[in-house]
């Protein structure tokens, strides 16, 4: 009996062995398969990513939107008074409806991710974008979840929300928030979720129990450490902008954007490559801002890019004046998705309803000539409407889950163990945050005209002017249109950094010839005199 124990403890051996080395086996396949799959896209990406000159502005403007960064507010307060209807590509925000091929289509304001360029010219697209602090763009994200899902609360049930919903879109031609990403996702999630929480309190009326963090809110409102632990929250949220700058979202128009995606979760090491490719594009962007430094970002995007694009539509002689809006305006019936940016998406059972602040834009191409200088001044003034209209809208959204009170305030009350996992899970976000700060610091140097580039340029411009003396009588010759371009943006740089403009450099030249000749005059008169003795 003996030799038939000792093949069966042989056998079971064989078994155990088997079940430990074969997961390992496996797990390297699929990590060697990961790898392959993502610094395959990695290299394809790279070849393709030829930024060319940066600091020209290029005949199309992709305005890339990462969510919770303030890019809304640029766009109404900035691009809405650069550009005209006319301008602006059909339906930017709805992928499903967006016409790149328009022909007069020179701005793009998406949310979008890079992957949306392969629907574009590359060659000839400029983009920009803005990046945030990744632990504030969660909180965010998180806080315009709640906000626009309570406003369905008006409704009896989870039913009644969705059948007005779908009558109201069936009806209208706007873009409604759940038509857009991330929100189409985001927003009915927490919905859901905030309906089953309301039944399982039994009545609305009963306050939720009273306590210090509002984002830990339970018998109302999903908590905070619950959403980011979700697998929605990882799927959409987590590293969310370096996925969007990459193109590699679950919006992505690159059909292996969820194996590389899936595969960074999987193996975080392999995150490096995707980091990278995100640095590069950035490097390659013609504008970075920070929604940190609000109003430094601000002032660097007027002059870098509002300057050009107030450049180039003197140079084509645009008759802006005449350009008035129309009923056709691809934003103007649009439900806009952001809180300090945006308009109303529900008020009322009655349907929907557009923010004044957004939509009473007036328009300032028939304004005379707008410099840099007014576009600061019309922004400024533009945003504290918004400011003033983003209050009051959630303080109104948020009435059916009072207890959810996000503020700055409440936000330091939120335990450091979940702040830390917002971080970890964010490391991507994290590094890449870091690398844009970096980018923003050189934007400085180069509206200062102290960036080597910057320097280039201004040389290229002053060839430009002494060339042109010899030249025919019309203002613009199709071979000099880039370096006409450059120089124009540097004057308007100018306008608040008091450069040297070639006016001032050809007075001053004046000024030094008649000077001389002047001079040779009053010598000339000597020797003739002394001659005459």
């Amino acid at each position: 009996m003996a030799r038939p124990l000792g093949l069966g403890l042989a056998l079971a051996l064989l078994l155990a062995m088997s079940a430990t080395v074969l997961p390992l086996a496996s797990s390297a396949d699929d990590y060697a398969r990961c790898e392959g799959a993502v610094k395959g896209w990695a290299d394809s990406v790279g070849e393709g990513d030829n930024g060319g000159d940066k600091l020209n502005l290029k005949d199309l403007l992709f305005f890339l939107h990462i969510p919770r960064t303030g890019g809304r507010t640029y766009f109404h307060c900035f691009l809405k008074k650069l550009y005209t209807n006319a301008q602006e590509c059909p339906r930017s925000y709805d992928k499903l409806r967006f016409d790149p091929s328009h022909p007069d289509c020179t701005l793009v304001v998406s949310h979008d991710d890079y992957s949306l360029t392969s629907k574009l010219p590359r060659e000839r697209t400029s983009v920009v974008t803005i990046l945030r602090n990744p632990v504030d763009r969660v909180f965010s994200t998180y806080e315009f979840s709640v906000e626009v899902a309570a406003r369905f609360l008006v409704h009896p049930n989870l039913t009644s929300a969705k059948t007005m919903t779908s009558r109201v879109l069936t009806k209208s031609r706007a873009v409604s928030t759940l038509d857009i990403w991330p929100w189409k996702y985001l927003v009915p999630w927490m919905r859901e979720d905030l309906f089953a929480r309301r039944d399982a309190r039994g009545n609305d009326s009963v306050p939720s129990s009273k306590k210090i963090n509002a984002y830990d809110v339970e018998d109302m409102v999903m908590p905070l450490h619950q959403y980011i632990n979700d697998p929605v929250a990882h799927e959409i949220i987590h590293n969310g902008a370096t996925f969007q700058i990459t193109g590699l979202t679950n919006n992505s128009y690159f059909n292996g954007a969820h194996e590389v995606r899936h595969c960074v979760r999987k193996h975080p090491d392999l995150g490096r490559f995707v980091l990278q490719v995100a640095k590069n594009r950035l490097d390659r962007m013609l504008y970075v801002g920070l929604t940190e430094d609000h109003e430094e970002s601000a002032r660097l995007f007027a002059h870098m890019v509002g300057a050009q694009v107030l450049s180039q539509s003197g140079a084509l002689k645009l008759d802006v004046q005449e350009d008035q809006p129309s009923g056709t305006d691809s934003h103007s019936s649009m439900l806009d998705p952001e809180d300090e940016e945006t308009n109303e998406h529900m008020n009322s059972t009655h349907g929907w309803k557009n923010n004044e602040a957004l939509n009473t834009t007036e328009d300032d191409h028939g304004k005379g000539n707008m410099t840099v200088g007014k576009l600061m001044e019309t922004y400024e003034g533009c945003i504290a409407k918004l400011r003033k209209s983003q209050s009051s809208r959630r303080r109104i959204s948020l009435k059916k889950v009072a207890a959810a009170n996000f503020t700055k305030a409440a936000r330091r009350h939120v335990p450091e163990a979940i702040l830390n996992q917002i971080i970890s899970l964010n490391s991507l976000d994290m590094e890449l945050y870091e690398y844009a700060k970096k980018i923003f610091e050189q934007e400085h140097l180069m509206l200062k005209g102290q960036h080597p580039m910057v320097v280039q340029q201004k040389q290229l411009a002053d060839q430009m002017v002494r060339s042109s003396s010899y030249e025919g009588q019309h203002p613009m010759v199709v071979q000099h249109k880039q370096l006409t371009d450059q120089k124009d943006w540097i004057d308007a740089v100018c306008e608040s950094w008091s450069c040297f403009t070639w006016w001032k450099v050809a007075s001053f030249g004046l000024g030094i010839t008649v000077t001389m000749v002047f001079v040779v005059f009053v010598v000339a008169g000597r020797r003739t005199l002394k001659l005459k003795v």
